[in-house]
C-alpha cells in the first residue's frame, strides 16, 4: 500500500468531487437525485448510474482505512448507497399493483414508472404521458442491488421486501418478447411512442436474472426464505434473442451506442467474445466521433435542424439529421470502463485523453463531463457534407452526472484505487471465458417391471419408478405449478409467478423440499397433451436436440444437468419397444451423442454431481411456520403422484351386422368427406409445376386403398396383403372372436385400365370419378343408420368420413344416442376414441384431422411463434396468394389457434370473415406442427434462417407437397395426401431438407408411410444440363426408391425453394437501398417502392428490409420472385461499380425479367436449344400472354428458370443484357460508354 500522504490525499480529492457533484444533490428524505436543480424528477436509470461512483469510492476507502475517520467515510458513503437503493425500492413498492397487473398483461400502461418525484417518491406524470415501460431500468436496479448485496451492503430489510423483489424478477422475466421504450425512452426512432424489442433491454434483463439467481438478499445473515429464485430458462431465452439481434438494437435502430452497457460493464450480458468484439467495433466505426459517440444513426435530439416545438419527427424528416447527430462523451466513459475490465491499459489511456479533451473545466479546475456536443446551427450544412469537419458546442446538462459518475469509476480503476473484481463481486465479467465441456447426465426410468424387462432384452439396465424411491419423479407441469407459489404475498397483494412455462434447463435440476427430493421429466415429453409425442422417432430426435441444447446452454450453474426420461406404455409400438428408441439409448452408452458428452446412470448415483435447488419457498412463511409445507401444496403433491392414463371409451369396436345396399350407397356419398376439406395447392399455375396436359382435362379424385384394421396386428395390412384380400372384410374384433365374414364388392372399384400403380412399394391408389362425390344420397339418411354403420365399419378412414359428416351437419356436441357407463355419448367422444385409435395405428393423416376437429392445440404453440418472432422473423399462415395472415407480434395461444383454424365454416355465409384455413382441419394442424418444428430449428440451428425475414408457412406447405409430387412423380392431390400422412418425424425431416436445400430421396416403409433420406452427394456443384421435358421421367417404375431424374429441374427447384422460403442473397436489402437512391422508384407487381423510403430509414434498418420484402411477396410464383431478386442484384452491381451516375426514372423490375427471357429465347432459336420445343418459336407466343407450353410461371420460359445463374447462357448474363438495354435507352447517345467486365 502506498503511504497515506499520496493515496489518502488523492482519495480525499475524489471524495470532495463526489460530495460536491453528486451527494450534495441527494434529497435528504427520499435519498433520490433530481435530474437537475430546476427539475425535481428522479429517473431510475440515472439515479443508479449516479450512485455507482459513490459505491466505488466507499470500497476504495475501505481498503486504506488506517484511521478512524476513513472508516467513518466508508460507512457514510455506503449508507448513501443504501439510502438511494431503498428510496427507489419504496417508490416502486408504492406501485405494487402495477407489478401484479403487468405480470399478466405486459401492457405499456401497466408498467412501473420510469421516474418519480425526488422529494416525495411519488409518481410525477400519468401512465399514458410518458414511455414508462423501460425494462432496462428495472433490470439495472436488480443488477446493482445484487452486486451491492454481494459486496456486503444490507439494502433489503424484511421478507415482504424480498417477495416484492422476487416479483420484480417475474416483471422482467418476459423481457425477451416484450417491446419497450428502451434506454432513450423513445421506442421507434421517429419518437411516435411505438415500443420496440430493444437488444439493450434484453441484455440488461438477462444480466439481472443471472445476477439475482439464488442470491440471498439478507447477505451472510439470511436463511432459505430470503433467497431469490430464477428459472434458468428465462435468462437463456434472453441470451438466445440477444445472440440473434446483435449488433442490431431494434427494428428501427440498426445500431445503438447504448449496447456498450450490455457487452461490458455493468451488464456483461454476452458470452460470445467474437460477438462482443463485432458489436464494439461496429459502434466505434459507425458512431464514434471526436467528441464521443452518436446514440444511433439519424438521431435528431438537440440537433440544430430539430423542431423544438414537438416531440415526434415525420418519417421523411429523419434524412436531414444524417451526419449532424449529437455526440455524447458518455460513451467514452463506457469504453474506458470496458478496456479497464479487459486490462488493456493503452486503450484506457487513449480514451481517457480523448475524454479529457472534451471535458469542461469550471471553477477550481474540476473537469466536468457535458451531456452532449451539437453542431452550431450555421455550420450544419458544412458538417453534413464533410462529417467531423466542424467544431461542436456543448449542450444539455453539465455536469451530466450519469457520465461523471462513470468517469470517476474509470479514474479510480486507472489509478489503482479499485480492482475490477470489487466493482463486480458476482464475477459477471468472466461469463465470456471458456468453460470446460458440460457432461449431461441421463436417467431412463421404466414405468413398470414389464417395460424394464423389455429394455433388459436389449442389454439396457434401467430402474423403475418405484426403485428410485425416496426420489420422486413428476412431470414438468407439477414443477410449473409449484413455482406459482414463489413470491406470493397477501399483505402486498402479489400472486406469485404467472407464466406456466418451465423449460428444459429447469427440469434438468433436482429439487429438494424438506427431506424429499424430486426429479422432473421435460415439458415436451408430457404425453397427455399432443399427438407429436406419439411418434417415437420424433421423440428420439427431440431428445437429441434437448441434449445438444443442454450442452450449449448449461452455464453459471453449479453441478451437472440431469435429464430424466420415463419409458411408458405409450412408447410401445404393438407391444415392442420402437427401434428409434433402442438405437438412441445405445448411443447414450457410448458416452457421446452428436458431440455432447453424456453419461447414463441411476438417479441415486447422480445425487452428488447434480444441480440441486431448494424449494424452501413452499413453506407457510406468512402464517409463521416457515418449516411446514403450505397446506395447498401438501394436498396438490398428494394428488399428483404419477397416475397412469387409461382410455375407457371403447364402443367403436362392436360386432358388425350384415350390411345392406343402402349402407353401401350411403357410404359412397360420405366417402371423401375429410378429403374435400383439403386446401393444399400443388397446381401448375400458381406453383409453376410441370403440368401433364392429359391429366388436366379430367379432375379425378383419388384415395389410398382401404386402410383396414387387421385385428391380428391392430394395424392396417400392407399393400400386398390388401391386394391379396381384394376387398374382403376381416374378422371383427368382438370379445368372443366369432368370425362374421361378409364379402363385399364395392361399386366404386374403377375400371381396371385406370388403375394407377406408381411404384410397387407404394400403396395402390385408385381413381374415383367426381360424380360419386357429388352423390348426396346421404342427406336424407337417418342419423341412427349412420351410427350403425359407424359401429360396423372397421376402416378408421371411413369412421373419420362419417364423423366428419356428422360434425358438419350436427356439430361436435350432438348426442349420438349411444350410452357408455350410463352417460350419453356425443360425437366429440367418438372423435376422441377415433383419435386414440389413429394414434395407436399411426395413421397420421387421420390423427391430424381428428386433432384439428377436436381443437387440440400443439403444445407450446404460442411459445414457438414467439421464439420465431423475437428472432426477427415474421410469420404468415394461410394459403397464398390471397389468404395469408401475417403475425408480427406475439399472440396468446387461443387467438393464434383461432387465426389458424377457422372460426366460421366458410360455406355457410358468403360475407363472414375467413380465417387462414377455411375448413381444412388437417392443414391447420399441420401449420401448428410446422411452426413448432421451425421454432425447434431456429433454437438449435439458427444458421438455416440466414437472410430470411418472413416465414410463409402456407407456401412452405405447398412447396413440401410439390417436392413430394416431384420425387414420387405423382399428381398434386396424391402428393398432398402423402404429405398429410407423413409421420411427425418425417415431416420434421422433410422440412429440414427443404430449409437446408439438401437433395433427398424417398423410401417406402410399408403401410404407405415414407421415410426421407438425404442423398449423400450434394449436386448443386455440377453444371446443370437441360434435358428434354419428359424424356427422363419414364423408367422409374420399378422396385428401387423413386430416383431423381438426372440434373434437369435442379435450378428450377433451387429457385422455387429459395423463393418460397423468401431467401435473398447476403446484404440484399442494404444494396436495394443503394439502388433506390439512384432512381425514382422500383415497380414490382404494380407496387411502387418509393425513393423516399431512403429518407425515412437507414440502409441496414429492419423496417426497410420488411418494406422491400412486402412488395416482393406480392409475387405469387416463388421461382418468378427469385428471378426478380436476381434482376435486382444485377441493378445493385450497376450502382456499386458506379457504371452510371443515375439509373433514370422508375424501373419496372419485371420488364427486365421479361426482356431477359426474350433475349434468351432469341439465343435458343439461334443455336437450336431445348426451348425451341416450347417457347422459342417465331412470334414468341409467350409475349401474347397465353399459357406457356412448358408450364413456365408468369410467361417466362421454364428453361430460363432452370438455367444456372453463371455461365454464358446463365440467367445473370441475360439479366445483365436486359439491364444494359434499359440503360441504353436512358443514356445520352453521343457520350461513349465504358464497359469493363470484371
Amino acid at each position: 500500500m502506498r503511504t497515506r500522504s499520496n493515496s489518502g490525499v488523492r482519495l480525499d480529492y475524489y471524495q470532495r468531487i463526489v460530495h460536491k457533484l453528486i451527494l450534495d444533490h441527494q434529497q435528504p428524505v427520499t435519498g433520490l437525485f433530481p435530474a437537475s436543480p430546476h427539475n425535481d424528477h428522479a429517473w431510475i436509470r440515472d439515479n443508479l448510474y449516479c450512485i455507482l461512483a459513490v459505491w466505488g469510492l466507499s470500497m476504495a476507502f475501505k481498503k486504506i482505512a488506517d484511521q478512524d475517520e476513513d472508516r467513518a467515510k466508508t460507512y457514510e458513503l455506503e449508507q448513501s448507497c443504501v439510502k438511494l437503493m431503498r428510496g427507489l425500492l419504496m417508490a416502486m413498492m408504492q406501485q405494487k399493483d402495477k407489478v401484479e397487473k403487468f405480470k399478466s398483461t405486459q401492457h405499456p400502461t401497466d408498467s412501473l414508472h420510469a421516474k418519480y418525484s425526488s422529494t416525495t417518491g411519488r409518481t410525477v406524470v400519468k401512465d399514458t404521458e410518458w414511455g414508462h415501460l423501460q425494462i432496462d431500468a428495472i433490470s439495472l436496479y436488480l443488477l446493482v442491488l445484487a452486486q451491492m448485496t454481494a459486496s456486503g451492503l444490507q439494502i433489503v430489510f424484511s421478507l415482504d421486501e424480498v417477495s416484492f423483489i422476487q416479483n420484480l424478477v417475474f416483471y422482467i422475466e418476459s423481457a425477451y418478447c416484450t417491446p419497450d421504450y428502451g434506454i432513450w425512452e423513445r421506442g421507434d426512432k421517429t419518437n411516435h411512442g411505438l415500443p420496440e424489442l430493444n437488444a439493450s433491454s434484453i441484455g440488461m434483463a438477462k444480466a439481472a436474472l443471472e445476477a439475482m439467481n439464488e442470491l440471498d438478499l439478507f447477505g451472510a445473515r439470511g436463511g432459505p426464505s430470503s433467497v431469490i429464485h430464477v428459472l434458468a430458462d428465462e435468462a437463456q431465452k434472453c441470451q438466445a434473442v440477444l445472440q440473434s439481434m446483435l449488433p442490431r438494437e431494434s427494428n428501427s435502430k440498426e445500431l445503438d451506442s447504448g449496447l456498450l452497457s450490455i457487452i461490458s460493464y455493468p451488464a456483461f450480458a454476452v458470452d460470445d467474445p467474437n460477438l462482443i468484439a463485432l458489436t464494439r467495433d461496429t459502434i466505434v466505426n459507425k458512431l464514434q466521433g471526436k467528441y464521443g459517440c452518436k446514440r444511433f444513426l439519424r438521431d435528431g435530439h438537440k440537433t440544430p435542424r430539430e423542431d423544438p416545438n414537438r416531440l415526434y419527427y415525420e418519417p421523411w424528416e429523419l434524412r436531414m439529421f444524417e451526419n449532424i447527430e449529437c455526440e455524447w462523451p458518455l460513451f467514452f466513459c463506457y469504453l474506458i470502463l470496458d478496456y479497464c475490465f479487459q486490462g488493456d491499459k493503452t486503450n484506457v489511456t487513449e480514451y481517457m485523453q480523448k475524454l479529457e479533451k472534451v471535458m469542461i473545466r469550471k471553477d477550481g479546475g474540476m473537469p466536468l463531463v457535458p451531456e452532449l456536443y451539437s453542431v452550431p446551427g450555421d455550420k450544419a450544412h458544412l458538417e453534413h457534407e464533410d462529417p467531423g469537419s466542424q467544431e461542436r458546442i456543448p449542450l444539455g446538462r453539465c455536469p451530466f452526472i450519469w457520465a461523471q459518475s462513470l468517469y470517476i469509476l474509470g479514474k479510480l480503476l486507472q489509478e489503482g484505487f479499485l480492482a475490477v473484481g470489487e466493482l463486480d463481486p458476482l464475477n459477471r465479467r468472466l461469463c465470456s471465458e471458456k468453460k470446460p465441456d458440460v457432461v449431461v447426465q441421463i436417467v431412463i426410468l421404466a414405468e413398470n417391471n414389464e417395460i424394464r424387462d423389455k429394455l433388459l432384452e436389449y442389454d439396457l439396465h434401467v430402474q423403475t419408478i418405484s426403485d428410485v424411491a425416496p426420489i420422486e419423479v413428476q412431470p414438468a407441469r407439477v414443477l410449473s405449478h409449484l413455482y406459482t407459489y414463489l413470491g406470493r404475498n397477501k399483505k402486498l397483494g402479489l400472486s406469485g409467478r404467472k407464466s406456466r412455462d418451465v423449460g428444459i434447463l429447469s427440469t434438468s435440476k433436482l429439487y429438494s423440499l424438506n427431506d424429499r427430493i424430486f426429479a422432473f421429466t421435460p415439458q415436451n415429453f408430457d404425453y397427455e397433451e399432443y399427438y407429436m409425442s406419439r411418434d417415437p422417432a420424433l421423440l428420439a430426435s427431440t431428445f437429441m436436440a434437448n441434449v445438444a441444447f443442454l450442452g450449449m446452454s448449461w452455464k453459471q450453474m453449479l453441478g451437472r444437468p440431469t435429464l430424466t426420461l420415463l419409458a411408458t406404455q405409450y412408447l410401445l409400438d404393438q407391444g415392442k419397444i420402437p427401434m428409434a428408441m433402442i438405437t438412441t439409448m445405445k448411443k447414450l452408452k457410448s458416452g457421446y451423442i452428436n458431440g455432447t458428452r453424456v453419461t447414463l446412470g441411476n438417479l441415486g448415483e447422480f445425487l452428488s454431481t447434480s444441480a440441486i435447488t431448494n424449494l424452501s419457498f413452499l413453506g407457510s412463511q406468512e402464517d409463521g411456520y416457515p418449516d411446514k409445507l403450505n397446506p395447498e401444496v401438501q394436498s396438490y403433491l398428494e394428488d399428483h403422484l404419477l397416475k397412469s392414463f387409461s382410455n375407457k371409451l371403447n364402443f367403436l369396436s362392436r360386432p358388425s351386422g350384415a350390411r345392406n345396399a343402402r349402407a353401401l350407397r350411403r357410404r359412397m356419398s360420405v366417402r371423401g368427406a375429410i378429403k374435400k376439406t383439403r386446401s393444399i395447392n400443388v397446381d401448375s399455375e400458381t406453383l409453376g409445376m410441370e403440368g401433364d396436359s392429359t391429366m388436366q382435362g379430367r379432375s379425378l379424385e383419388r384415395k389410398p386403398s382401404w386402410l383396414e384394421v387387421d385385428p391380428a396386428y391392430g394395424r392396417s395390412p400392407s399393400p400386398e396383403e390388401a391386394k391379396k384380400r381384394a376387398f374382403t372384410k376381416g374378422t371383427s374384433t368382438t370379445s368372443l372372436g366369432v368370425p362374421a365374414p361378409t364379402i363385399e364388392i364395392t361399386k366404386e372399384k374403377a375400371p381396371p385400365k385406370e388403375d394407377v400403380i406408381i411404384n410397387k412399394n407404394l400403396p395402390v391408389l385408385r381413381n374415383r370419378t367426381a360424380s360419386e362425390s357429388q352423390n348426396s344420397v346421404y342427406a336424407e339418411q337417418e342419423t341412427d343408420e349412420l351410427i350403425a354403420m359407424l359401429r360396423e365399419t372397421e376402416s378408421l378412414d371411413e369412421q373419420g368420413d362419417i364423423l366428419q359428416y356428422l360434425v358438419d351437419t350436427h356439430g361436435l356436441d350432438f348426442n349420438t344416442g349411444m350410452q357408455e357407463n350410463g352417460k350419453a355419448v356425443t360425437v366429440k367422444d367418438l372423435l376422441k376414441v377415433l383419435y386414440e385409435k389413429a394414434c395407436t395405428q399411426k395413421l397420421w393423416g387421420l390423427v391430424r384431422h381428428t386433432a384439428g376437429m377436436l381443437g387440440k392445440r400443439v403444445e407450446d404453440l404460442a411459445k414457438a411463434v414467439t421464439d420465431l418472432l423475437v428472432r426477427q422473423k415474421q410469420i404468415t399462415v394461410g394459403m397464398p396468394p390471397n389468404n395469408e395472415h401475417t403475425i408480427t407480434a406475439p399472440l396468446p395461444e387461443n387467438e393464434l389457434r383461432q387465426l389458424i383454424h377457422q372460426s366460421f365454416r366458410h360455406e355457410k355465409h358468403g360475407n363472414e370473415q375467413k380465417k387462414a384455413y377455411g375448413d381444412d382441419e388437417s392443414t391447420a394442424m399441420l401449420t401448428q406442427e410446422l411452426l413448432v418444428y421451425l421454432a425447434m430449428f431456429i433454437r438449435t440451428e439458427p444458421q438455416l434462417f440466414l437472410e430470411m425475414l418472413r416465414l410463409r408457412v402456407g407456401l412452405i406447405i405447398q412447396v413440401m407437397a410439390t417436392e413430394l409430387s416431384r420425387t414420387l412423380s405423382c399428381d398434386g392431390e396424391e402428393a398432398s395426401e402423402h404429405l398429410l400422412n407423413l409421420s411427425p418425424f418425417e415431416m420434421k425431416n422433410l422440412l429440414h431438407h427443404i430449409l437446408s436445400g439438401k437433395e433427398f430421396a424417398i423410401n417406402s416403409v410399408g403401410r404407405g408411410n415414407f421415410s426421407i433420406v438425404s442423398n449423400k452427394s450434394n449436386r448443386y456443384g455440377k453444371k446443370s444440363q437441360i434435358v428434354l421435358e419428359g424424356q427422363s421421367l419414364q423408367g422409374t417404375v420399378d422396385d428401387t426408391p423413386a430416383i431423381e431424374p438426372d440434373r434437369q429441374g435442379q435450378w428450377l427447384r433451387r429457385r422455387r425453394l429459395d423463393g418460397a422460403l423468401n431467401r435473398v442473397p447476403r446484404d440484399f436489402y442494404p444494396r436495394v437501398w443503394g439502388v433506390l437512391e439512384k432512381c425514382q422508384g422500383l415497380v414490382i407487381q404494380g407496387k411502387l417502392l418509393q425513393p423516399n423510403l431512403t429518407q425515412e430509414m437507414t440502409s441496414g434498418e429492419l423496417k426497410f428490409a420488411l418494406a422491400v420484402e412486402t412488395v416482393l411477396n406480392s409475387i405469387p410464383q416463388p421461382e418468378y420472385r427469385q428471378l426478380v431478386v436476381e434482376a435486382l442484384m444485377v441493378l445493385t452491381l450497376v450502382v456499386e461499380y458506379k457504371a452510371v451516375a443515375h439509373l433514370g426514372g422508375m424501373i419496372e423490375v419485371e420488364s427486365l425479367v421479361h426482356k431477359a427471357n426474350q433475349i434468351f429465347l432469341e439465343d435458343q432459336m439461334r443455336c437450336n436449344g431445348d426451348a425451341t420445343l416450347c417457347c422459342a418459336k417465331e412470334g414468341f407466343p409467350a409475349a401474347l400472354g397465353g399459357a406457356l407450353v412448358c408450364g413456365g410461371a408468369a410467361g417466362v420460359c421454364q428453361h430460363l428458370y432452370d438455367s444456372a445463374p453463371s455461365g454464358s447462357y446463365g440467367t445473370m448474363t441475360y439479366l445483365a443484357r436486359a439491364v444494359a438495354a434499359l440503360l441504353a435507352t436512358t443514356m445520352p447517345v453521343d457520350s461513349p460508354i465504358e464497359c469493363t467486365i470484371t
